[in-house]
Parts: structure tokens; sequence; C-alpha cells
């Protein structure tokens, strides 16, 4: 699931019409400072199109209610609307069931409910947690409040020079105090693909649960859960051409049971007294109040309006794009690449020798560029490296080749600022 080269070897580098797509996000018409906007930053948040924007408006001006608490024709219009929503984030990861689709505000949430619903459960003084070098803050943090409670310790697998997980390491971290796993399947800051199933299968292996961080594989390749064998898989809505606020945590449905709420209040209970309150099933066990109805069921359309161009389709073009903007950057002197797995997404962090990262964003930005700058919540990836930052373009499946040249001019333009 994992092998961005197999999936090109098969498709056509540009298998769809790039101009259509474009024409679906109203965004890419802007001009900042007099320059077509080239957004190169969509692995912080990707752009919507007017197919995501239009479902939103339809529902809000025809179809909003609260859900589950009502037999009126709006809530039970905009109740089957959100659970419609479930079921096609459902089929999109390919989960057994849709309870085992739940919904957060996003990927750190995600991670959050699983650290307190499972990790304050299941894990106490002496346990072992590992993590990666490659972790975005918000799979570090929680793990480490986590430890810091229960008294357990956190273990972490080194990365080659290349930005790659050193898999022997990580076999040798096990031992009897293991007793979770939680790894990003992609990396933010550097696109390094990691062997997640792989690294699924050996945890199991050992009667360890994984927790896998989707947030940049999602957007970018098929996630097919059952097939990783994961036991939770985490991402984001606005990454992936949907609204900001909504989130999925795929749990498998016997973990999840066995799981204590993360939050309490309405809706994710069967009765409550001063005695005792009875929980829901799941998936409502973990959605406690009024959900993000709205966002949830524009994730749904951004999941239809991805799913419609496909994901291997999307995959070859970003790939195709990434290739070209390697190259293209390598030819400029003074800049280095930090980050060159062997499989890679479509990022690519870089640094320009003696200007600062925040100083090249703003050069860009003077040109219509835009790209992150920063430690991307990923300070340890920088620590490694030792760097404080870079610049980081990353691309999605609405850029073109003639923005990687723009990318490129423009940085050239900025380091004959600072010669």
């Amino acid at each position: 699931m994992t092998s961005l080269d197999s999936i090109v070897a098969s498709q056509p580098i540009l298998p769809f019409d790039i101009e259509s797509i474009r024409a679906d996000f109203p965004i890419l018409k802007l001009k900042v400072d007099g320059h077509p906007l080239v957004f190169l930053d969509s692995a912080a948040s990707s752009q919507m199109p007017q197919q995501v924007i239009d479902r939103l408006v339809r529902y809000q001006t025809t179809q909003h209610a609260n859900i589950h608490r009502a037999v009126h024709y709006l809530s039970e219009l905009a109740t089957a609307e959100f659970e419609q929503a479930r079921h096609k984030l459902q089929h999109f990861i390919n989960a057994r069931e849709d309870r085992e689709v739940i919904f957060t505000s996003g990927t750190t949430e995600s991670i959050n409910l699983v650290m307190h619903g499972y990790g304050r459960k299941f894990i106490g003084p002496g346990d072992e947690i590992i993590l990666t070098v490659l972790e975005h803050h918000s799979n570090i943090v929680p793990w480490q409040m986590l430890a810091e409670e229960r008294g357990a310790r956190i273990r972490v697998v080194p990365i080659n020079d290349a930005g790659e997980l050193l898999i022997d390491e990580y076999e040798n971290l096990f031992n009897e105090h293991t007793k979770f796993v939680s790894v990003i399947h992609v990396s933010n800051a550097l696109g390094s693909i990691n062997p997640v199933k792989q690294m699924i299968e050996f945890a199991h292996a050992h009667g360890v649960p994984v927790l896998i961080d989707g947030a940049q594989a999602a957007p970018h390749m098929k996630i097919d859960v059952q097939d990783l064998g994961c036991d939770f898989y985490v991402f984001s809505g606005h990454k992936m051409c949907g609204p900001t606020g909504i989130g999925v945590l795929y749990g498998k449905a016997d973990i999840l049971e066995r799981m204590q709420p993360f939050k309490g209040g309405g809706d994710m209970i069967l009765s409550v007294t001063f005695e005792k309150t009875i929980y829901n099933i799941i998936p409502q066990k973990f959605e406690a109040g009024t959900p993000p109805i709205a966002a949830a069921i524009g994730f749904g359309a951004a999941v239809d309006y991805l799913s419609a161009i496909s994901l291997e389709a999307i995959a070859a073009h970003e790939h195709a794009l990434l290739n070209y903007a390697t190259e293209q950057i390598r030819l400029l002197p003074g800049v280095h690449i930090v980050g060159n797995a062997a499989l890679k997404a479509a990022v690519l962090s870089f640094v320009v020798e003696g200007v600062h990262p925040h100083d090249i964003g703003t050069l860009l930005n003077q040109q219509g560029v835009a790209v992150r700058t920063g430690h991307h919540c990923a300070q340890p990836v920088m620590q490694r490296f030792r760097i404080p930052a870079t610049s980081r373009a990353s691309f999605a499946f609405y850029n073109t080749m003639d923005e990687v040249d723009t990318l490129v001019e423009a940085i050239s333009s900025a380091q004959k600022v600072f010669a």
C-alpha cells in the first residue's frame, strides 16, 4: 500500500486533465501581489474544490438540524446525511464496519482519544511505547503525557541520513515491556513513506497494538486498513480537500469496545442516573455532544471527489511533480534537499545556504509562491539533521509542472537578493 513506484509503473504520468481539475478550485484563481497564486502548502492544509463548497452550502441552507435526537424531517435528514458520510469514510479506507469509524476534530484529537481511551486503561508503570524520530508533535506529546502520568517509558526509532527509519533498530526495541507502537505513515517534514505494514506485522507478532498517523498518507495514496492490519488509523479532512475541524479515528471494533470514553456528555450514553451511567455502543461512545455535522458531510463530499479522480491517479501525478521538482532544485547551487528517502510522498524540504528559511518563505511569497517554513511541528527531525528549520514545498494533484518551474525561479531570485 505504500509503494508509489508500483503505482506509477501502472499509470500514465498525467492520468487526468489538470486544467479541468484546477478549474474546480476557485482559490487557485487568486493573485498575490500581482502574481498568480502557486500554492505549495497542501501538507498543512489542502484547498477545497467547488463541489465540496457546494455540498456544505446545500447542507447549511436545506438540511441543517441537530442529529440523533429528534423525529422531525430536518433532524432525520441531517442524521441520514451524517451517517452516510461515515459510510463513505468506511469504504474509503476499507474498514470492516462503519461503526469502526469515529468522527473527531482531526488527527490530533484522534491520537489523544486513543491515548486517553486505550493508553490510560492498559498502559502502566514500566511499560514502553515505541515512537519514531519522524513523528509530528501531535504523535509525541500525548504519549509523553501518558508516560509521565503512568510511569511508562518512550522508546524512539532512529533514522538514517536519507530520512528512512532503521527497521533493525525498530525491531530491537521490542521486549516484554513493549505495550504500544504509534508511528507516522508519511513524514510531514520530509515526505518519507514508512514501511508500516511490515512494522505492524512485527509488532503483532509480539502482541503489541499499533496506531498509524495517516494525516499525510490518506490524501495521497490508497489506504486499506484491513490489508495493513493496523489497530488504529487516524487522519484529517482538511488535508483531503475537506473542511477543517473534522477527522477520523479508525479502530478495530473489538479494541474500541474495550476502551474507556475520552469525553462525557450527550449522545455517548444509553442511560444516566446519579448512581451510574451506561455508555452507548460504538461509534457514539466516543462522539460526545453535538458533532461537526456540516464538516462531516463536507468530508464525505471530499472523499467522493478524490475517489472520482482515483487515489492511484493522484499518486502518479504527484510522484511526477516530486521527481521533476527534485531534479530542478538539485540544479540550484547552494540549495540542499533534506530527506531523500527511496520512497517519498510529494513533500520537498530544503535549505538554502546562508539564508534562513523564514526569509526564503517571505521572498517566495512576494512572488506568489506559498511554501511552509519552520520546524513543521517535527522538532526531533530538525535536531537529527542539526538544522533549525526548512522551507517545505508540498504538492497536491492540482499543482502543475509550470508551478514547479515558478518555485525554482523564485528560489533562484531569492538567492540573488542575499548574494
